[in-house]
């Protein structure tokens, strides 16, 4: 059940109440059907007042705010257009039609002005002040559509190592549902882990995740609207995307891609170091062995073939940058092959 229609149904009946009393101190009560007919009219007057609060149960207080701002713009405006002296010399009839004609349009302009906006061009109009809370941490964490399908993003965050206010936009959500209900098995089960790395966001005690509903109607792509949303927010773009990485670095907003941590985190092995890996195949050569480090490089090791399956000293010979990464090759230690 919706958590506010006890608070409808309270008020509903306050209207009902009112109704009657409003019939009782009314010539109403001469009526033979005044108090029943009071209660009616209160109950009708609650009952649309319900209905208009339903109908704009998506409507925001941040865009309320923006409205009535665009409306108290456009009423000064169409005032000052009033009393321009443009308008003197009408008859009373026509100068009212001119008033109404302007305090609706301009009305309407400013507040359709006003929903378009951002707090950026809010703050052009009154320089010294903005629009957000005082309490507003300094660290907002954007995600993108590819990072929370990810979910590295989540063992950083619970780790500590990144740290912040965790923000979903509505539009990510909407791509994320899209690929989640897709025809494609890869693309379904891709939906499906994304919402569940959320889930474990927001099940996470120590976090705080809000569903950002802001969009821009006039932006197409998700990419841009990322791109505005994190430069209006102040806020750290995170994503996996290199062209999204590319294009937020363009319009100096910050941004972090994930793939580029990941190589900057990996092990840099020097020639002569000794590492304990266990050798998990054979190699494409004889008497290779395949083994991998903590970090999912690959280990090329000589004379690791008899060693399939068990665990070796190895001594890094050299390494090669590859286009999926870098690749090692090493050795095993004498005593460990003797064994």
């Amino acid at each position: 059940m919706n958590p506010l229609w006890p608070i409808r149904i309270l008020f509903l009946g306050m209207c009902v109440a009112g109704g009657f009393a409003i019939s009782q101190a009314t010539d109403y009560v001469s009526h033979e059907h005044g108090a029943f007919l009071g209660m009616v009219i209160g109950f009708g007057f609650g009952g649309l007042l319900i209905a208009v609060d339903e109908m704009l149960k998506g409507f925001s207080l941040r865009a309320f705010s923006a409205i009535t701002f665009g409306l108290l713009l456009g009423t000064a405006v169409a005032w000052l257009v009033d009393h321009s002296g443009l308008f003197d010399n009408a008859d009373e009839k026509a100068r009212f039609l001119i008033r109404l004609c302007l305090f609706l349009s301009f009305g309407y302009i400013g507040m359709v002005l006003a929903m378009r906006s951002n707090k950026e061009d809010f703050s052009l109009i009154i320089p010294y002040v903005r629009f957000s809370p005082q309490n507003k941490p300094d660290n907002l964490l954007l995600l993108d559509t590819s990072v929370i399908i990810d979910g590295r993003i989540s063992d950083l965050i619970e780790s500590r190592l990144v740290e912040g206010l965790v923000v979903v936009p509505r539009f990510v959500l909407l791509e994320l549902q899209q690929i989640a209900d897709s025809s494609d098995d890869i693309k379904r089960a891709r939906g499906r882990r994304g919402f569940e790395m959320l889930n474990r966001l927001q099940h996470n005690p120590k976090l705080e995740v809000r569903i950002h509903d802001g969009d821009f109607p006039d932006e197409k792509g998700v990419d841009s609207k990322l791109v505005r949303l994190a430069r209006n927010l102040n806020a750290k773009l995170f994503t996996n995307d290199y062209n999204l990485a590319k294009i937020a670095g363009l319009q100096n907003v910050s941004c972090v891609n994930l793939n580029d941590v990941a190589h900057c985190m990996k092990i840099e092995m020097i020639p002569g170091e000794i590492v304990q890996l266990k050798i998990v195949r054979e190699g494409r050569e004889k008497g290779q062995g395949i083994g991998y480090l903590p970090d999912g490089t690959m280990v090329v090791v000589s004379n690791g073939q008899s060693l399939v399956g068990q665990s070796a000293e190895v001594q890094v010979q050299s390494t090669v940058q590859t286009g999926a990464g870098v690749l090692v090759f090493g050795q095993v230690q004498v005593e460990t092959a003797a064994k």
